[in-house]
């Protein structure tokens, strides 16, 4: 239910950054001087945990803060002290500084820190483990931005208020590229906190000129009234106030680490294998836990007691409430568990796997001015097979994922309206009576498409054909004029047209398609509705070739791709950019593909533990 921190994810020192909502500064500025030491051996390890599901199997998998002898950690032989890790330039220091060998962020998170990260080989992060994807942040939008597309102001900037430096950053970076806009093709509004009267939900309540915010799951219900809903303006809700994109659809895009220093990690193998193989093992209690309270609506002595560690250690004013908050906190947490550590670590395929998100993460330090250069991360080369013997798992190969998506309780018609579903969308253009979609020509859209078919695990990716109206109408207006039902007016390039006495609007053409599909033009020599079923056809000849294309694409790249995700539909004539053109130029912007990425029930997505 949300992704919420006290004072949030590197909020404590957001002050730091300058007064302006505009300033970007280095992460090392905001860091400042610290010199490298030594990891401080001792009994205890220190570790950091910050406000979010995934740490919940942490608590579980310590017993609490301090490790408890019968926990998954304490019978291991570990000996843990869990601290608050919610402010993360304070994580960066105190591991730069030897008092702890961890960091607890996302993928972006560690990317804003990358370059003081690895100033020195010793303090190069090693991620170790994923806990987990994110399924509760959002982009908040007002009434005129419809889709991610909408970010890409007519005019003027679309103003989008964010967190600085927090999980949001990497959410808006990724919602910008799916939509192909630029950094400075926006405006961002850097905020201090996550949440409250500092947070991006209360700048976009107060300021009006802000068109859109990222969000936690409370704040985006009380802007909208819900995930579904549009604010009406009552109870603080703001007026056409709805969800542009969300993690439940962009399912992977927040991902949720544990990384170590590599000089500590070189020596300390033996911890790290416990430590993963632990919260592996408590990952698999907890999500049978909560699904069982799914299931059953009864909350177990066992899930009481885990969701009760959670509201002590997180507070109360974070978990008001077991049974609402603390299992809504879980709720928006997908954990991967074992599977998701072979698809993010060792399967190359993977989309959104490490190599892919620690290219974005650097991506966006360098791009948005947290970094001056690139200094990545390495992976943890476990041995799962192990893990999974000694956490009494089933072990999983890379690749093994199935089809997330069921597409027979799916309907794309070619009459469907997806505007209001349509997440974010792009296009291309082809040749009149071209049949050749080959990657060659389009490489970068293919490649497009795939990245974002892996982010929004979620979704869909409608691929939709469309074709050139014009040899329909003609065909219409034609047998028309021989019925004599239609009647033509004016002068060539500026006629009139009148069906019945009454004005014919030849751009509306969903009202024309329907009374051709009812036989009102047929009779004569001219076919209409014969041409109109045959750029249907067409149309859906193009969207299928274009899938299949990219389906072979993504297999030549060795990336693994959801093949149940990409779905074929042939609009036909129904929506050109141009109803009636005037040359070949403006008929081939009716000749395209579109790919649109599409919300789809929750119950088209095939249920599993895990998502990997």
């Amino acid at each position: 239910m949300k992704r919420i921190a006290t004072v949030g994810l590197l909020t404590v020192t957001m002050m730091a950054f300058a007064s302006s909502a505009w300033s970007q500064q280095l992460f090392s500025e905001l860091v400042g001087n610290v010199r490298k030491q030594a990891v401080r051996d001792g009994q205890v390890l220190e570790v950091p945990y910050i406000t979010w599901g995934g740490d919940v199997a942490t608590f579980h998998a310590n017993g609490g803060l301090t490790t408890q002898k019968n926990s998954n950690f304490g019978t291991a032989g570990l000996n843990l002290k869990l601290t608050p890790g919610d402010d993360f330039i304070q994580q960066v220091k105190n591991y730069v500084e030897g008092k702890t060998p961890f960091l607890r962020g996302t993928m972006r998170m560690l990317g804003q820190a990358s370059e003081v990260l690895g100033s020195d080989p010793g303090t190069k992060p090693v991620v170790i483990l994923q806990l987990s994807w994110s399924a509760g942040d959002h982009i908040v939008g007002r009434e005129n931005i419809r889709s991610l597309n909408d970010l890409r102001g007519q005019g003027k900037k679309i103003r989008i208020a964010c967190q600085q430096g927090g999980p949001h950053v990497g959410l808006l970076y990724d919602s910008l590229a799916a939509a192909q806009i630029k950094r400075d093709e926006v405006e961002i509004v850097w905020v201090d906190e996550l949440t409250g009267a500092k947070g991006p939900a209360q700048k976009f309540r107060d300021d009006a000129s802000v068109d859109a915010c990222c969000v936690i799951t409370p704040d985006m219900i009380g802007l909208t009234g819900g995930f579904d809903s549009v604010g009406n303006g009552a109870e603080g809700t703001v007026k056409g106030a709805h969800v542009v994109n969300s993690t439940q659809q962009m399912s992977r895009s927040i991902a949720d680490v544990y990384a170590v220093r590599s000089d500590w990690y070189e020596s300390h193998r033996e911890e790290v294998d416990k430590f993963v193989t632990g919260y592996l093992k408590s990952t698999e209690t907890v999500v049978a836990m909560r699904k069982s309270f799914e299931d059953t609506k009864r909350l177990s002595p066992e899930y009481r007691s885990v969701l009760k560690m959670s509201q002590d250690i997180f507070g109360t004013e974070v978990l008001p409430t077991l049974e609402v908050d603390a299992h809504g906190l879980l709720l928006d947490c997908t954990f991967v568990g074992l599977p998701g550590q072979v698809a993010f670590f060792e399967d190359k395929g993977n989309a959104s796997g490490f190599d892919a998100k620690t290219k974005a993460a650097l991506d966006m330090a360098v791009e948005w001015g947290y970094a001056k250069s690139r200094r990545g991360f390495d992976p943890p080369g476990l041995n799962y097979q192990q893990i999974a013997t000694a956490a009494g798992l089933k072990p999983v190969a890379a690749g093994s994922g199935a089809g997330r998506i069921n597409a027979e309780i799916l309907d794309f018609s070619p009459e469907s309206q997806l505007d209001d579903t349509t997440i974010v969308s792009f296009t291309i253009n082809f040749e009149p009576n071209q049949s050749d979609f080959s990657a060659d020509r389009y490489g970068a859209e293919f490649s497009h498409a795939i990245q974002q078919a892996s982010q929004f695990g979620n979704a869909v990716v409608v691929i939709r054909g469309h074709s050139d109206p014009t040899l329909t109408l003609r065909e219409m207006i034609k047998a028309g004029i021989k019925k004599g039902v239609i009647k033509q007016q004016g002068r060539p390039g500026n006629y009139e047209y009148f069906l019945n006495g009454r004005p014919l609007n030849t751009d509306a053409i969903r009202e024309l398609t329907e009374m051709i599909k009812a036989g009102q033009f047929e009779g004569t020599e001219f076919k209409p509705r014969e041409t109109m079923q045959a750029a249907l056809n067409l149309s859906f000849a193009r969207a299928n070739a274009v899938r299949d294309e990219v389906i072979a694409f993504a297999k030549k790249q060795g990336i693994n791709l959801d093949a149940s995700q990409l779905q074929p539909v042939g609009a036909g004539i129904l929506e050109p950019v141009i109803p009636k053109p005037q040359s070949i130029e403006e008929a081939m912007k009716n000749m395209r593909v579109e790919f649109r990425i599409v919300r789809v029930p929750a119950e088209a997505l095939k249920a599993s533990d895990f998502d990997f």
